[in-house]
């Protein structure tokens, strides 16, 4: 029983966040419809989730004739393999963004580089990919993807490293290290490994490192996720370095005196979440085929939300980037037929963070029990800010 009331401590905040972002979203619609259509539609919010439902799973609640709209459940099986498939592609990489946040987390850091390590990770994944674009499938893939991961765990490793021996907080180091690994990629790719003929700057093709599809785009990206959600799970909970990483993230005076060596966890942890986060910039590019000049993703900020949405939890990781992979997926859907920008996405998926941020005030006004004053993903960075290991 005690289990149970922690589950519904731990997720009945992230549930309230994501209807009250619907609901302000909802809002947001309707008024959007005075500029659209003249007149306040109501109906509308209802319109536009029913079509993203649909666009990313084939499931849908309602049927529109001659502009009435009924409830009638139904689910699209033609479409629906390439609907699904189609959320998983943009769930994936989220999985692993999400997870270099929330390892982070339980270490007590804020890896807020991800889009730096991803961006690492896809360069040299393309780059190694290319090297082996002819070799056997099996080999040119998995040396690619190796080639992603080491190099987004270099990039972990640099404000790991900073964090352990000088002090320099890893939220400043790794903004300015996502700057660097954009600006010195981009001149790399424009100057140094260009190839002729494209009309826009770009690396050659990586052959045969290309991410296979097996049976529908996405599961082969999905699968790579799922394992890495798997080790991530048993290291954090079952394994003797993922306890010295909670106690570490918990009380680095307490780790100190218990033997460990927060230091070279500091290093350690923050090397793995840029290796997530590097797997996740390598199935991106080896998904793409070659790394453009300009590769604008989002994915290592939206791994933020991610991993605060799954409670830094690997399993709430996974749900959490298969509701706004979906959202991605679906959001085409929802423009084509309630004419709602997909932008609005952006805002629904900021929204759940001010909410997820704000979880104190949320339990007040809720009346919510809660086990601990302030989440420990939340209080990290103000907690560990001016720390040494």
């Amino acid at each position: 029983m005690n289990r149970l009331s922690r589950f519904v401590s731990l997720s009945i905040i992230p549930l309230v966040s994501i209807f009250l972002a619907l609901l302000i979203g909802a809002i947001i619609i309707v008024l959007s419809s005075l500029d659209t259509e003249g007149s306040l539609n109501f109906m509308l919010p209802f319109i536009a989730y029913e079509s993203l439902l649909e666009g990313a799973t084939g499931l849908s609640f309602l049927n529109v004739d001659d502009g009435v709209v009924s409830f009638a459940l139904s689910f699209d099986l033609e479409r629906a393999p390439r609907l699904l498939g189609n959320t998983l592609v943009a769930a994936a990489p989220l999985v692993l963004t999400g997870l270099a946040v929330g390892l982070g987390f339980k270490g007590g850091l804020f890896n807020i580089g991800g889009t730096g390590q991803v961006l690492v990770g896809g360069f040299l994944a393309a780059m190694v990919g290319a090297a082996v674009a002819t070799q056997p499938v099996p080999i040119a893939v998995t040396v690619a993807l190796l080639a992603g991961m080491l190099g987004g765990a270099f990039y972990g490793f640099i404000p790991g490293a900073l964090k352990a021996f000088s002090g320099a907080h890893e939220v400043v180091t790794t903004i300015m290290l996502n700057s660097l690994a954009a600006f010195v990629i981009i001149g790399l790719v424009n100057d140094v490994f260009k190839i002729t003929g494209p009309s826009f700057p770009r690396t050659a093709d990586v052959g045969n490192a290309a991410l296979p599809v097996v049976l529908q785009d996405g599961i082969f990206a999905m699968t790579l996720a799922l394992i890495a959600a798997t080790v991530a799970y048993v290291l954090i909970f079952r394994t003797t370095l993922g306890f010295e990483i909670r106690t570490t993230g918990a009380n680095p005076n307490a780790a100190r005196y218990a033997g460990m060596s927060p230091r070279r966890l500091t290093v350690l942890t923050m090397s793995m979440c840029g290796l997530f986060a590097g797997l996740a910039g390598a199935i991106e590019i080896l998904s793409l085929g070659y790394y453009p000049a300009v590769f604008g993703t989002t994915i290592g900020f939206a791994g933020i939300t991610v991993a605060l949405l799954g409670r830094a939890n690997p399993i709430g990781i996974v749900l959490a980037a298969l509701l706004l992979g979906g959202m991605r997926a679906g959001a085409p859907a929802m423009q084509i037929t309630a004419d709602i920008p997909i932008e609005i996405i952006d805002i629904i998926q900021g929204l759940i963070l001010i909410f997820l941020a704000a979880e104190v005030v949320i339990r007040r006004l809720l009346r919510i029990h809660a086990d601990r004053a302030m989440p420990g993903e939340l209080s990290t960075v103000s907690r560990s800010y001016g720390q040494t290991a």
